[in-house]
């Protein structure tokens, strides 16, 4: 590493790594050089006697933060020796009561003490920095805690585990060997033979670049599973698009009246229905109309419909198909989309049904169509069914263990893979063994941006920015 981070372990940082609000517990994490020293100047054990220095490490001991004479709180304090911690630094842990003013008050003490204020993700940086961790698995960290649902939280423990960092260390592994050879067969052209190599090169780089493309082909699905389905509700007013967001949602969060034209503005909730989640947007009704403020929303509405995974087009079962209905169909044809056949339950006044919509929906293919009645909640079952079937081919629980779940990786991988096919294009052409090296050594700096061994500072900051405080 290079530039801001030369000089970072000189600091000794400190932060909350619990959550700031009243609560039983509060934890403060302090990490560096001075972590004993800094710490001993607020802290006594129980008898008022034993410092920090004298505590033995990967101990927890029970005594008090005191300012000056005045005791603060009665603590739990946890002592990590370096290299024996999450950062490979001297850390010390203070378990004190949580409430937000004790623990601003630790804090200040720390501060004063020594301490500086850790930045955002500073304690992951000096793990990965000190190489305790690569950097999926600091991202993976991040990645456990913003989890949605049960494969986002597996994929990141797997990732946690290595499962990426170990993929790409064996293909960096594999192509490495392949440069090494080429550049000592120039080297020294005597003692290594290039005879009948470039065939063997080419079935190299077709393995590897199938490898790639194995993990590259997760790399949509993966990020629908972890981060949800962008999803925006359609239909014209009145069919029942604010209803199916509050049963979704289970909750009064749009206006449902008999007027037509009441969403006049995009509203957007966030729901898990099982292990899937869907980013709702509920959006004003679709027509023409002289009000400025509905012709605002129903622009808005179809933005949205450019920007979603998925549309849920509701129809009124009880109305006929109209040209606004077909403009409706026409703004959806090159999306997944869900049709809802909605007020079912109004049995005798029926006119639409799964017929007369694929007399509309001709381009495209198997359109899932639900009959479902908001006002008894009928069909939430059997949209759970279709949107398995329409993203994850029924199977909501993954049986690969690696998806690529990350935007970073998946731009990352495309590189390496189109760098490999330079290589098969060099062995096609009959190039020299020079061009071979190139692209060979641009598909391994790829792979080790990956994983961080090949990383500049300003991408280390943005990646930990993201991070909390204390973290």
């Amino acid at each position: 590493m290079s530039g801001v981070f030369n000089n970072f372990n000189d600091d000794t940082i400190c932060a909350v790594a619990t959550a700031m609000s009243d609560s039983g517990i509060g934890v403060i994490r302090v990490s560096g050089k001075d972590a004993v020293a800094i710490c001993d100047k607020i802290y006594r054990s129980a008898k008022m006697e034993q410092t920090l220095k004298e505590h033995a490490p990967n101990t927890i001991k029970y005594g008090y933060v005191c300012d000056g004479e005045k005791i603060i709180d009665e603590v739990m304090i946890s002592f990590m020796k370096a290299p024996h911690s999450f950062t490979r630094e001297d850390v010390i842990e203070i378990n004190s009561h949580g409430g937000v003013l004790i623990m601003n008050q630790i804090i200040e003490l720390l501060l004063k003490s020594g301490c500086r204020l850790a930045d955002p993700g500073e304690f992951t940086k000096r793990a990965f920095l000190n190489g305790r961790i690569d950097l999926t698995k600091a991202e993976a960290i991040m990645d456990i805690i913003s989890a949605q649902n049960n494969f986002a939280l597996d994929s990141s423990r797997n990732q946690l585990r290595g499962s990426i960092y170990d993929k790409v260390k064996s293909l960096r592994e594999q192509i490495i060997y392949e440069m090494a050879f080429i550049e000592s067969a120039l080297d020294d052209p005597e003692n290594y033979d290039l005879t009948g190599y470039p065939e063997k090169l080419k079935a190299k780089v077709s393995d590897l670049t199938s490898e790639i493309e194995k993990l590259l082909s997760t790399a949509d699905e993966g990020k629908i599973r972890k981060d949800g389905i962008k999803t925006v509700i359609v239909g014209k007013p009145n069919a029942g698009k604010s209803s199916l967001l509050n049963t979704l949602i289970g909750d009064e969060r749009a206006i449902v009246t008999d007027i037509a034209g009441t969403t006049r503005d995009i509203i957007e909730e966030t729901v898990r229905l099982g292990d899937i989640v869907l980013h709702l947007i509920d959006t004003a009704g679709i027509r023409d109309t002289d009000d400025i403020i509905e012709k605002m929303g129903v622009d808005k509405a179809k933005s949205k419909i450019e920007e979603a995974d998925l549309v849920l087009y509701i129809l009124d079962s009880t109305r006929d198909i109209d040209d606004e209905d077909k403009e409706i169909i026409s703004l959806c044809a090159d999306k997944k989309t869900i049709i809802l056949l909605n007020k079912n339950d109004l049995s005798d006044d029926i006119k639409i049904n799964e017929d007369n919509v694929f007399k509309f929906f001709t381009n495209v293919d198997n359109v899932p169509v639900i009959k479902t009645s908001m006002l008894k909640g009928n069909g939430i079952d059997e949209l759970k069914d279709a949107l398995s079937k329409l993203f994850f081919n029924g199977d909501i629980l993954p049986k690969q263990e690696i998806y690529i779940t990350n935007l970073r990786h998946k731009e990352l991988l495309q590189k390496v893979y189109d760098s490999l096919k330079l290589v098969d294009d060099s062995i096609s052409k009959n190039l020299s063994e020079d061009f071979y090296t190139v692209d060979l050594s641009n598909a391994y700096a790829y792979l080790g941006e990956i994983i961080g061994e090949e990383v500049g500072d300003d991408l280390v900051e943005e990646i930990f920015s993201k991070f909390c405080m204390g973290k």
